[in-house]
């Protein structure tokens, strides 16, 4: 039977692993642990060089958005009725990769902030032909419900699908918006 050689931790490791506890709250009903006085430590001999001491930052814990989710099927009703419209248009036709991304980022942020709810996105269908030099076709059509998808615009989109024919089909999408709220921390 082998014995666990027991480690001693360096002071360095201990006032690390204290630092960490006190970032951390405790799980709902648990009280936090009574704070521990440091012990006063001896001072090294001043022959040894001291090790560097690694500062590890704890970022607190991001809240993720909930997945995305369809429209409903009245909203889909309506919009093919006509008796529900769209608040915001924006047309990415002719813009290039990034100027279409920083476009959609900066109408999204503009309009959660102006507290619409429904916007249209258009895209386009692509050039008719075949593509030319490794360009594809309709390279904003398959870019932009990937963006939708990414954390930088999550918390702006509650949710997207492809537009119906009268708002340009498969050349654009609707995108319902979350609620705009105030931080107040």
């Amino acid at each position: 039977m082998r014995r666990r050689r027991e480690k001693t931790l360096s002071e360095a490791d201990i006032a690390l692993w204290r630092q960490v506890a006190r970032s951390v709250t405790p799980l709902p009903g648990r009280a936090a642990p009574p704070p521990e006085e440091p012990a006063a430590a001896p001072a090294p001999p001043p022959t040894e060089a001291a090790a560097p001491v690694l500062v590890v930052a704890v970022k607190p814990a991001r809240t993720t958005p909930p997945p995305l989710a369809p429209l409903e099927r009245r909203l889909r009703t309506q919009l093919r009725r006509g008796t529900q419209s769209v608040e915001a248009v924006i047309d990415l036709h002719g813009l290039r990769q990034d100027a279409a991304h920083a476009a959609l980022c900066a109408f999204l942020r503009r309009e959660q902030a102006r507290g619409t709810r429904l916007a249209l996105v258009v895209t386009g269908k692509g050039a008719a032909g075949d593509a030319i030099f490794g360009e594809e076709r309709g390279v904003l059509r398959r870019s932009v419900p990937h963006w939708l998808r990414l954390p930088d615009l999550r918390p702006f989109v509650v949710g997207f699908e492809e537009a119906e024919q009268r708002h340009g089909g498969a050349g654009a999408l609707y995108i319902r918006l979350r609620r705009h709220r105030e931080s107040g921390a």
